[in-house]
């Protein structure tokens, strides 16, 4: 446990040393957010309905855009292979490393997301809802972004490979994640999306690590 708390906070502060790689990553879900209404309309009524699946679609890009750097540097360097011979498997290696790509991009960006809600006119009683899909739904989209990372680990554009294999599997939170607004929206209930969308994220976090770390056994050898 220690050596996965000690990895965990080795790649956070990694992260913030290189606080311009989650800059990016927030100033992407920004501007993608702002610029949506500026190519469906001003409408409200518009901006209402796809309001939800606005800020989903650009929370899944802004992390998919950076998940191709998620062992990259220490395969490069070598420090992957030593992760490899510790005595911390390399499923909890993979895991410890979706945690802190959490902590530095899919925190902040469901904590952005209630102002950029606002510029797509999600209604007040409807952003708990979106900000408890994100917070329960970005760990999966770590999670499966790790198995495309490792999946295309030495390739000459990963960032382009990585996301032919991640996007189409996080479809299903996608869904699920703007649904459960969408059906909060109309009166509908959000309960079933949102167990939908923690089912997902469970077994993310159950299957994804061990496709991942096969994937990285096989670009180690």
């Amino acid at each position: 446990m220690a050596g996965f708390v000690g990895l965990v906070r080795r790649d956070v502060r990694l992260a913030l040393r290189q606080s311009g790689e989650i800059g990016l990553a927030i100033g992407f879900f920004v501007l993608a957010v702002a610029l949506f209404p500026f190519g469906v309309g001003p409408e409200p009524e518009l901006l209402r309905r796809i309001g939800a699946g606005i800020v989903w679609v650009a929370a899944l890009l802004a992390a998919v855009s950076s998940i191709d750097r998620l062992f990259a540097a220490d395969f490069a360097d070598g420090g992957l292979d030593l992760m490899a011979l510790s005595a911390l498997p390399l499923e909890a290696t993979v895991v410890a490393k979706c945690t802190a790509h959490w902590l530095t991009t899919g925190l902040p960006l469901t904590l952005v997301s209630p102002a950029l809600a606002v510029l797509v006119d999600v209604p007040p009683r409807d952003m708990p809802v979106l900000v408890f899909s994100l917070l329960i739904g970005t760990p999966a989209l770590s999670l499966v972004g790790a198995i495309g990372a490792a999946l295309t680990l030495g390739a000459r554009r990963p960032g382009i490979l990585s996301a032919l294999v991640v996007l189409p599997l996080c479809v299903p939170p996608l869904i699920f994640g703007a649904g459960a607004v969408e059906a909060d929206l109309t009166g509908g209930g959000s309960s079933a999306q949102l167990l939908l969308l923690g089912a997902f994220s469970v077994a993310a976090a159950v299957l994804a690590p061990l496709a991942a770390a096969a994937a990285l056994r096989a670009a180690l050898d």
